[in-house]
């Protein structure tokens, strides 16, 4: 086993203020980016360390920057997400890497080079798989790895070029990092629940081979994950559109699905504590889907005709709660849908991407929760499947949710439908959510929330 190594080196004075200019335009262009819409005014540094010298033919700099922006046109300017960067500096950018191009640096200490992001060049990819490898510790950051994963020297980095959250390194077809662009200082369940699941066994979730950490504030800030690549894996997204297109039955993969989320709640139930909802707890929860229900039907006048309906379905649920009865809540992915899922060439299915809605707070994102909330997302994720085909396939998500819940009960014991409250109660609420969020970044999506609405506000049959 490689002895862990140990650099102390922090990055130049100047760095950022060099950089700040070409960051204000560049960074509110990048897809992981949050407060679109919203110019940024400013920064200031978390944290900056030097993975490979300035001065060098290419300097590498890890930054974790706070982006300052004003809480709305003509306000004060306010301290804003933190995002972890990884700009190279060369001085001349090959073809190659025009894509990945920040700007010119006019001033400091990388004056007269070009700055980049730095996860599309190999030797950069590199310098972070190496570090894992042999457990390093570089200025504020650290490179942990599982005592009995062995990562191979000399694998070779590609960047994942699909739209995500964050972005991804795969190396040699073996491992895949994934490195978080917009980061928050706790326990990130993305490391966090993976983890969890290894040391428990037998979920169908990829083990963490690594990750890497920061301590800028004597808080641990969770910056990249490693895990196994599942070579030759298809994510259900694509694999429901290919299908529909092609107009073949998708109910024995959804089937299969609801066996491996199954499987994934229960090992989580045995790897993590558990907590009972009683009244009061499930009263809140009814309260915040009632509120976030308002917030939607002010925003968009399409859905004001059909609050009252969904106002109801919550309200059923506190009702039970206040008849004394009571749920179990455990933690769960938090973010479930198509595309949050691997089906391996052999057929069987793995679930990715625990991070949650990262538009949530990190306290929240980890609270138990009841296992229908998952099983919610992924019924509304048929259902947006079904949407975008480019011809219609009658009934093809209805089958495809009832196959999902009855795999789901073969492996749980418990079917979710014989719970019809909370179920329709969780899937009220991201349908909710949902509309609030295509009529402010995707109208033309619009409708597809909207019909799930009507079918979710309508009586339900005897």
């Amino acid at each position: 086993m490689p002895e862990a190594v140990t650099r102390t080196v922090t990055s130049p004075p100047g760095l950022l203020a060099s950089l700040d200019p070409l960051l204000r335009d560049w960074l509110p262009r990048q897809r992981w980016f949050a407060g679109k819409g919203r110019p940024v005014t400013g920064f200031s540094l978390v944290a900056a360390t030097d993975l490979l010298p300035a001065d060098s033919r290419l300097g590498l700099h890890h930054v974790l920057v706070r982006a300052h922006q004003q809480s709305a046109p003509g306000g004060p300017e306010e301290p804003g997400d933190c995002y972890q960067l990884l700009i190279g500096t060369r001085e001349a950018l090959p073809p190659r890497l025009a894509p990945a191009l920040i700007g010119h640096v006019t001033g400091g200490p990388a004056a007269g080079r070009t700055a980049y992001d730095a996860l599309y060049d190999t030797r950069p990819a590199e310098v972070l798989l190496e570090a894992i490898r042999t457990r390093a510790r570089i200025g504020g950051l650290r490179f942990e790895r599982e005592e009995d994963q062995e990562i191979r020297a000399g694998l070779v980095p590609r960047l994942m070029t699909a739209e995500q959250s964050n972005s991804s390194v795969v190396y040699g077809d073996t491992f895949i990092l994934k490195v978080l662009r917009r980061i928050v200082p706790g326990v990130n369940p993305d490391l966090e629940l993976p983890l969890a699941l290894a040391r428990e066994g037998g979920a169908p979730v990829p083990a963490p081979a690594g990750w890497v950490v920061a301590e800028p504030d004597g808080r641990s800030w969770v910056l990249g994950v490693l895990q196994p690549y599942l070579q030759g894996s298809t994510d259900g997204w694509e694999l429901a559109l290919r299908e529909l297109a092609k107009g073949e039955d998708f109910t024995a993969e959804a089937r299969a699905l609801g066996r491996a989320t199954a499987e994934v709640h229960t090992a989580l139930a045995r790897a993590l504590p558990t907590a009972t909802l009683g009244h009061a707890q499930v009263r809140q929860l009814a309260d915040g889907m009632i509120a976030r229900l308002e917030e939607a039907a002010r925003a968009v006048p399409a859905l004001r005709p059909h609050a009252p309906a969904l106002r109801t379905t919550f309200t059923a649920l506190g009702d039970l709660a206040a008849e004394g009865r009571t749920w179990t809540a455990q933690r769960v992915h938090g973010d479930l849908h198509l595309g949050q899922c691997l089906r391996a060439p052999s057929g069987e299915w793995s679930l990715i991407d625990f991070e949650g809605e990262p538009a949530k707070p990190l306290a929240e994102r980890r609270l138990p929760q009841p296992t229908v909330r998952d099983v919610a997302g992924m019924l509304r994720s048929f259902d947006y499947a079904a949407h975008s085909a480019e011809a219609p396939v009658p009934g093809w998500a209805a089958g495809c949710r009832a196959a999902y819940c009855t795999g789901y009960a073969e492996a749980a014991g418990v079917d979710p439908r014989t719970d019809p409250v909370l179920l329709r109660a969780h899937e009220t609420d991201k349908a909710v959510y949902e509309v609030l969020y295509e009529a402010r970044h995707r109208p033309d999506w619009l409708q597809v929330p909207l019909a799930a609405v009507r079918r979710l506000s309508a009586p339900e049959p005897a």
